[in-house]
């Protein structure tokens, strides 16, 4: 739980250390979580702008889109950025935001959906984890995998080398839905399980000290 809520947090941290002129520290969170966050822009969470979100204009939003943003930054000039291409994809990944847009978080919308999902069950677990099971095996895989797979791969199959279909870009609602419910998967699946392991690796230690606590008090009475 503590690792949870530190990992999620502290992705959470970069905007608003930039709000408050930290860069430096900023930046060096982004580097942390680069590795395990592909951090476009396009699927990010940016706190103190215009809005939270800015998808791409392929997801057909309301919303201001991110080549529309973007191209008022002079970190993106030369880009093409309705293209899918490696330079607008490098662009996008090292973006950390600008006074309009406000800032990025170190995790992607998805990402965060599934590690907070994953602390706040995680919480709720410790009040039913005497009753609670694991879940069956094809529900976590027909919610927890299945949505995922299904959200991430029909829009990779648009872009290139795929292409097999025209492009789709995920809606930012549908990166949270399926991150939250992996995540809720996850920790019912997984918990139970580590409740159990551990209750288990409790008795047996528990009988072993009384095993020798037994052991003392015989060598005990044989010395008296």
């Amino acid at each position: 739980m503590g690792f949870l809520f530190l990992y999620t947090g502290l992705a959470l941290m970069p905007p608003v250390l930039m709000e408050t002129g930290h860069d430096g520290a900023a930046n060096v969170i982004h580097k942390i979580y680069g590795p395990m966050c592909h951090q476009f822009a396009f699927r990010s969470w940016f706190f103190f702008g215009d809005q939270m979100v800015y998808p791409r204009e392929a997801a057909g939003t309301s919303l201001g889109s991110f080549e529309e943003y973007a191209a008022a930054d002079s970190h993106f000039a030369g880009v093409n950025l309705y293209e899918w291409s490696s330079d607008m994809q490098l662009k996008a990944r090292s973006f950390t935001g600008n006074e309009h847009m406000g800032y990025k978080t170190a995790l992607c919308e998805r990402d965060v959906a599934i590690y907070g999902v994953m602390f706040l069950m995680g919480l709720l677990f410790t009040r039913v984890r005497k009753w609670l099971r694991p879940v069956p095996i094809w529900l976590y895989l027909l919610l927890g995998l299945v949505p995922l797979g299904l959200d991430g791969f029909s829009q990779m199959f648009g872009y290139p080398p795929f292409e097999f279909w025209p492009v789709r870009e995920t809606l930012p609602a549908f990166r949270v839905l399926t991150g939250a419910l992996f995540g809720l998967m996850n920790v019912w699946l997984a918990f139970p399980h580590l409740e159990a392991s551990m209750q288990e690796t409790q008795n047996v230690m528990g009988t072993r000290l009384a095993l020798v606590e037994q052991r003392l008090a015989d060598l005990q009475a044989m010395a008296e």
